[in-house]
């Protein structure tokens, strides 16, 4: 019997003992490509040296200070870097420990702002439908998923939720010509309804991740969205958790459209998943106002040394190895192949995506999007398969009435072979196959 409070009560997990590029082995010998990186988590690959040895120097240098006593080099030498291929002016960096502490900072930096220019009122924050933000309590409510919140709803409903980005099962009458236009009128409707004087932040994730299924907006949605909190006063926040540092080809998700936000929150592939960090990012005159203030926040493992060890690691493996054009070239080719090897099974809905950030999604009728009913469990079904044939997927359901829908996900290392580049194509289309 095991002590540990698992992640899944359906099965008994094997027990990983060594990974390597893009695979992870089980104490019995078995081999898993990891076509998710995780949770679309590792960009880099696993086992990679200079990861593991800028932590071991960094636990012989420091191993534990606090963030109000000390700043560290670790700390200071990544915030200089990040902050020049980050969307922001004059970046300042709030280190954290992960995506959903990430949020959180960046919700409370946004309704600091407004208090330190004397406009206490905003406080509510608009999110999507069909969005996930984090787990913690203000990240869950910003997230627009309602199987994840349903059981917390009595803690939850501050937040406001507008339309989501999702082209193939867009909500513009009008779809697919000015979706853009379509979701900033909306966004503009939803202000003006609840009174700009209080619309703190507008937060979205710049491709739909673990709740869509790398859903890409249309090209004009962030600019038109943009606009609208500019012209109200709202701040943009863009939940890059999950798209940035490469994983959709660009350093981060909002380059596709060359938009600037005012707070960018990260996580997953700061450090590649080799230890906990995270931050939220703010531009200089934000950080400014708020610093005029004081900013009442803050977490025991915030501004931690190994973190930034560890993420300046792998921003210079990003950097110097060119691996955002390989995550960008090899996405493409992955996603061109998985399109033609999937285009007469009848239960392929859509493949889509931008760098190694793909996404599968599966339907009963693909003439009419019908999803399948939850009870058949055809997602479970489909990775229950990949899984046995040694390849790990993602995944996520109830996406398309708030019960029935499966998506599959794909987030695997930057760094994939181009047999493993083989594997992940032939195995996922078999496992799809499976239940077709």
């Amino acid at each position: 019997m095991s002590h540990v409070f698992p992640r899944v009560f359906d099965r008994t997990l094997p027990t990983a003992v060594r990974a390597e590029g893009a695979w992870i082995e089980d104490a019995e010998g078995n081999r898993y490509l990891d076509g998710a990186g995780g949770a679309v988590v590792v960009g880099v690959g696993h086992g990679d040296p200079s990861l593991i040895a800028a932590a071991e120097r960094q636990l012989h240098a420091t191993q534990y200070v606090h963030g109000t006593m000390f700043t560290t080099e670790a700390i200071e030498t990544y915030a200089d870097e990040v902050a020049a291929v980050l969307p922001l002016d004059d970046a300042r960096i709030y280190p954290v420990s992960g995506g959903s502490e990430a949020v959180e900072t960046a919700i409370k930096m946004a309704r600091a702002f407004h208090l330190a220019r004397g406009q206490g009122g905003r406080h509510t924050v608009i999110a999507r439908r069909g969005s996930y933000h984090g787990n913690t309590l203000g990240a869950l409510d910003a997230s627009g998923k309602e199987p994840l919140r349903k059981p917390y709803t009595p803690w939850l409903g501050r937040f406001l939720h507008a339309p989501p980005a999702y082209e193939y099962r867009c909500e513009n009458p009008s779809h697919p010509h000015d979706c853009g236009v379509w979701h900033a009128a909306e966004l503009e409707r939803m202000i003006r309804s609840y009174g700009p004087e209080t619309i703190a932040a507008f937060i979205a994730e710049p491709v739909g991740g673990a709740t869509l299924a790398a859903a890409v907006p249309s090209e004009d949605y962030w600019p038109a969205v943009v606009e609208v909190c500019r012209r109200h006063g709202v701040l943009v926040i863009a939940d890059e958790v999950m798209t940035g540092f490469g994983r959709t080809g660009l350093w981060f998700g909002v380059d596709h459209w060359s938009v600037r936000p005012d707070i960018v929150t990260a996580g997953k592939g700061t450090t590649s998943g080799y230890v906990p960090f995270g931050f939220a990012a703010t531009t200089g005159e934000i950080y400014d106002a708020i610093a005029s203030k004081g900013f009442v926040h803050g977490f025991t493992w915030s501004h931690n040394a190994l973190g930034g060890a560890v993420a300046l690691a792998t921003l210079r493996r990003l950097r110097e190895d060119g691996l955002l054009d390989r995550s960008r070239d090899l996405g493409n080719d992955l996603k061109k192949r998985l399109t033609d090897e999937l285009a007469e099974v009848p239960v392929v809905g859509d493949v889509r995506g931008l760098g190694m950030l793909l996404g599968i999604e599966l339907v009963r009728d693909v003439g009419t999007k019908e999803p399948f009913p939850r009870g058949q469990k055809v997602t479970e079904r489909v990775v229950g398969h990949a899984r046995e044939h040694g390849l790990l997927l993602y995944s996520s359901t109830g996406h398309a009435n708030g019960a029935d829908g499966d998506l599959l996900i794909m987030g695997p290392p930057f760094v994939l072979t181009p047999d493993d580049a083989d594997a992940l194509v032939e195995r996922t289309v078999a496992a799809v196959r499976s239940v077709a």
